[in-house]
Formats: C-alpha cells, sequence, structure tokens
C-alpha cells in the first residue's frame, strides 16, 4: 500500500491510497469528488480528515486545523482518539485467539474473572455482542489517575460486582464489555494489550499513525477537538484527557489516522488480520441479538460495515460507513464535529455522492 501527498493549501490536504500496482491517472480520484467532499464538510462546519473510497480507490482529505492556528504539517503527523471505532480491533484480535485454539466464543469468563459476579454466566461471544448483562457507568470519564492496563481492567471488574445488571441475552451497549475482552487478551497471550495491538495489527499492516494514547514519538501531534458555536469555527477547545484514556483500554485508549483505519478494514478480510471466514465468524456470533457483532454492525447481510465513535467529554466524532469488499465508503474522523445525527447527516450527503442507493443515513 503506497500514499501519495497531493498538497493543495495550508490547511487542505490529500493522500491517495492504492491497494496494489502501479499508480496511474486513471486511478487518480476526480478533482470534483475531492471538491465536493471538502465544500460538504465546510457547508457543515465540520473539520478534520475523512478517507473518501471510490472503486477501490481511496484518498485522504483533510479539512481545517489539527490545533487552530497551528498547521498540521502533513496528515503523517497527526492522529485522532478512535472512540468506540477501536472495538473492532480487539475483537479481531480475539477472533485470531478462538482460531489459534485458545478458547470458544461459548467460553464462560470466570475462566479469568473468577471474582466477578455472574461471570459464570457470561460468554466470550457475550463480551464482543454487548449481551453480558453488564452496565458499568463512568468508564469515558476521569477518576483522577492514570490506569495502567492492569488496573482499568481491575477497576471495571469492582465496577461490574457493584453495579445494576442488565438482562442477558439483550442488547446493551456497555464500554465494560471490551474492556474485559482487552483483559483476556492479556491473560491469554501473558502480554499487554499493547504488545499485542503491535505484533498482531500494527505490523502486519504495515501501520505508522496508530499509537496507544500516551506512547506518541515526539513527531505525532494529538489533534485538539473543537464545537462550530456562534457562527465561528474552533470555539470550545478540548483536549484528550489522558486519566480517561487509560481506562479504556482495548474499548477506546487508541489514537490513529483515517488512512491506517481504512488499512485495518481491508486487514480484516484480505488475511493480514483475519481471513473472510474469520471476518464472518465474527460478525456472526451466536449471540448477537442485533447486526453488532465483533466491533462493528454488519448491516444490509453483510453488505455495509458500519461504527460510529467518539471520545467522552470531548468534540471528537468519528464515523465509518463502507461496503464489505472495502470498495466504496467513508471514514471520517472529526477534531470540530456537531452531534451524532449532524456527523452522520454530512458524512451521508458524501457517501451518496460517492455510490446512489446504497448506504444508510443511521
Amino acid at each position: 500500500m503506497r500514499v501519495k501527498k497531493l498538497w493543495t493549501s495550508v490547511v487542505v490536504l490529500g493522500a491517495l491510497i492504492t491497494l496494489g500496482g502501479t499508480l496511474n491517472s486513471q486511478k487518480v480520484m476526480a478533482s470534483s469528488m475531492r471538491s465536493y467532499v471538502k465544500k460538504t464538510l465546510e457547508k457543515g462546519h465540520l473539520r478534520g480528515s475523512v478517507i473518501v473510497v471510490k472503486d477501490g480507490n481511496a484518498e485522504q482529505i483533510s479539512v481545517g486545523y489539527a490545533k487552530y492556528k497551528k498547521r498540521n504539517n502533513g496528515s503523517k503527523k497527526v492522529v485522532y482518539p478512535l472512540g468506540s471505532l477501536q472495538k473492532v480491533v480487539t475483537g479481531a484480535m480475539v477472533t485470531q485467539l478462538i482460531y489459534q485454539k485458545k478458547f470458544s466464543q461459548n467460553t464462560k469468563i470466570s475462566r479469568w474473572y473468577p471474582s466477578m459476579r455472574n461471570a459464570s454466566k457470561i460468554t466470550v461471544g457475550q463480551l464482543m455482542t454487548h449481551t453480558s448483562g453488564i452496565n458499568v457507568v463512568g468508564t469515558e470519564s476521569s477518576h483522577g489517575r492514570k490506569f495502567s492496563e492492569a488496573g482499568a481492567i481491575n477497576w471495571v471488574v469492582s465496577q461490574v460486582n457493584r453495579s445494576r445488571r442488565y438482562g442477558v441475552n439483550q442488547f446493551n451497549y456497555n464500554n465494560a464489555n471490551y474492556i474485559l475482552l482487552a483483559g483476556i487478551i492479556r491473560k491469554v497471550t501473558h502480554k499487554s494489550y499493547a504488545s499485542n495491538l503491535k505484533s498482531r495489527i500494527v505490523k502486519p499492516l504495515h501501520l505508522h499513525q496508530t499509537y496507544i494514547y500516551g506512547k506518541f514519538p515526539k513527531k505525532i501531534l494529538a489533534a485538539t477537538s473543537y464545537l462550530y458555536r456562534y457562527g465561528k469555527n474552533y470555539q470550545s477547545p478540548v483536549n484528550i484527557n489522558g486519566y480517561a484514556m487509560s481506562q479504556m483500554v482495548g474499548a477506546g485508549n487508541l489514537c490513529s489516522s483515517p488512512a491506517d483505519y481504512y488499512k485495518i478494514m481491508c486487514g480484516l478480510t484480505n488475511g493480514k488480520i483475519l481471513t473472510k471466514k474469520q471476518y464472518n465468524y465474527m460478525t456472526h456470533l451466536d449471540s448477537k441479538r442485533s447486526t453488532y457483532s465483533g466491533g462493528l454492525y454488519a448491516k444490509k447481510s453483510g453488505k455495509l460495515k458500519l461504527a460510529y465513535g467518539n471520545c467522552g467529554d470531548t468534540h471528537f466524532a468519528n464515523w465509518m460507513q463502507i461496503t464489505g469488499d472495502n470498495q466504496n465508503g467513508i471514514v471520517m474522523f472529526l477534531n470540530q464535529s456537531g452531534g451524532k445525527n449532524h456527523n452522520k447527516s454530512v458524512g451521508y450527503k458524501i457517501l451518496n455522492h460517492i455510490k446512489t442507493s446504497t448506504f444508510l443515513k443511521n
């Protein structure tokens, strides 16, 4: 995979991503598409970076500043918090371990969490499909201290033992499920989640903009989030909260770029992370009670994959909607957003411009 920078101005830049072969003029996305994406984001008062994929050609287009009045110095140096878009990464690593016969989707999590209430009634698959009945609040809030990986997982276990439980086998989205999955990855491999991420995801895909928060190289710039308010851009700046991020191991402590995330989407089916068979397994777990399974929503019988994420108490927002074959779609990372419905509405306009009668508004 090769990236070519296409500079258009100080604050607007793009990068063309090809999935193999030689770059030629036919593969370059039409300037009219780039112009439409830029104008649509600006009209919606959204700022950030998106990957636009049309007929297998993917281009990154960035609008605005990563930090107000500071040049972002090229898209390779800017990262955004993934929020819940990280969950599919955790789900993929768990699926790898299942196929390595370390456990199954039906294995009770009491194997790793014997002191956790109702652990003997909860399976790995139920964590992956948010049907465990677990309902921990405050996972995205700062608790005034920086957690280690083990500390974050232990905190969640203690909160499960104190919290009210929802009905098992009912869909109830909760970050604690994926924090516990990160703990299972640690316990089974005897290595940290960060180490597994590097060996199982980052290295095979040759990612260069994907890092656990707090472990950035010096050259990397973490974006600041903003709102459009009172007719002005770049209002109410909020940076990533390191304390809150440390709590979200496996569920929201990862930062990346749209370009790297698109590589991850492709890696789920091209054999670099999972095979098509393994991806189908992950997105069709027996315990699912909605279209959510393994970290994303697979809709239209798998013809579309979707996920939405944000970073608690900030204005960051991410939305991904791509066809199952990765040939058309969008990965949208925003550091100036306007609310979930507004963000999706603007993104859908771009999706409909990419390919009509294909995508969903939500």
